[in-house]
C-alpha cells in the first residue's frame, strides 16, 4: 500500500460519467463497503481506520471509497452534489471494481449515501449498517442542532480552517470525549483539507429519507449516540418506526463518532451482523 503522507492512497476507478474514484481495497471473503461522513478533510481511512483493517483481518473484503469531493476522489467545482450524484459515483466505482452484492457501512453522510445505494439497486445492496445516517429528519432541525451549526460557522467564516479550529470542531460537534480530536486526527485531515474546494460542503443535498425506508429489502443494523450534536433525536424515531429489518443500538457516552468513540463494540457488532445469516 503506497502512502502519501500520514493517508493511504492505493486504487483509483474511473466511473463512466468521466469522475476518478479513490478506495482502498483490504482482505478477502464477502464484501463491505465502508461509506464516510462529510466535514472538512473527510475521507474513508479516517473515518474507519480503526474498523475495516479489524474486519479484512475477520476474513471480508473491505472497500473504502473516498466519496466525490471528498478524499482522493475527483472535487468537481461546476456541478451541484444532491444525494443521488453520490449514489451514482458510488455505484459507478462498485462497478469497475467488479462488485455485485455487499454489505454497506454508513456514517452520516455515507449512512444517506448508503441508504439511497441501497434502495436504488436492491440487488447490490444485501445488509445496511448505518451510523446516525442523514435524511431521517427534516432541515429545519438539522439547523437547529449545535455541532451542525458550528460545522456551517467554520465553512461560512471564509477564512483557512487552521489546525485549532478543526480540532475544535470535532471535538465539539462529532465525539463525546474530546480526547478522540487527536492532533494526529487534525494532521491526517489536514492534508484532505488542502485538496478541498468545500464546492461539495455547500451544494450538498440530501433530502428526507426517512418515508422512504420501509422500502429496504435488507436487514439493518443502526447505531446512534444518545450525545450526537450533529444529528436531531428524531432520526432515531424515523429509524426504528420504518425499518422492517432493524436491529438499533443506542449508545450512552458517545457522539457523531460511534465507530471511533465506541470500537470495540462497534466492530464487535458489525461481525455479529455480518455472521449472521
Amino acid at each position: 500500500m503506497a502512502l502519501n503522507g500520514v493517508l493511504p492512497e492505493e486504487n483509483y476507478a474511473q466511473c463512466a460519467n468521466g469522475y476518478r474514484m479513490h478506495y482502498l481495497d483490504v482482505g478477502t471473503g464477502p464484501t463491505v463497503v465502508f461509506l464516510h461522513g462529510s466535514g472538512p478533510g473527510a475521507s474513508g481511512h479516517s473515518n474507519f481506520k480503526t474498523n475495516y483493517p479489524w474486519l479484512a483481518d475477520q476474513g471480508y473484503r473491505c472497500i473504502v471509497p473516498d466519496l466525490v469531493g471528498f478524499g482522493f476522489s475527483d472535487k468537481p467545482d461546476d456541478v451541484d452534489h444532491p444525494l443521488s450524484f453520490f449514489v451514482e459515483c458510488v455505484k459507478q466505482t462498485l462497478d469497475v471494481i467488479g462488485i455485485e452484492s455487499c454489505c454497506v457501512v454508513g456514517n452520516s453522510l455515507g449512512g444517506a449515501v448508503a441508504i439511497g445505494l441501497a434502495l436504488e439497486h436492491p440487488s447490490l445492496v444485501n445488509k445496511l449498517v448505518l451510523m446516525a445516517p442523514g435524511g431521517m429528519s427534516q432541515q429545519e432541525e438539522y439547523l437547529q442542532m449545535p455541532g451542525m451549526q458550528k460545522m456551517f460557522e467554520v465553512y461560512g467564516s471564509g477564512e483557512p480552517i487552521s489546525h485549532a479550529v478543526m480540532k475544535d470542531l470535532f471535538a465539539f460537534g462529532l465525539t463525546h470525549d474530546p480526547i478522540h480530536a487527536t492532533d494526529a486526527l487534525v494532521e491526517e485531515r489536514s492534508q484532505i483539507m488542502a485538496l478541498m474546494n468545500g464546492h461539495v460542503m455547500w451544494t450538498m443535498a440530501i433530502p428526507y429519507l426517512a418515508e422512504r425506508l420501509p422500502e429496504l429489502s435488507c436487514p439493518v443494523l443502526a447505531f446512534w449516540g444518545t450525545n450526537d450534536r450533529m444529528m436531531p433525536d428524531s432520526g432515531i424515531l424515523a429509524l426504528a418506526k420504518n425499518c422492517a429489518a432493524l436491529k438499533l443500538i443506542i449508545q450512552s457516552e458517545c457522539g457523531h463518532w460511534v465507530m471511533v468513540e465506541h470500537t470495540e463494540m462497534f466492530n464487535r457488532e458489525v461481525l455479529a451482523f455480518l455472521s449472521n445469516d
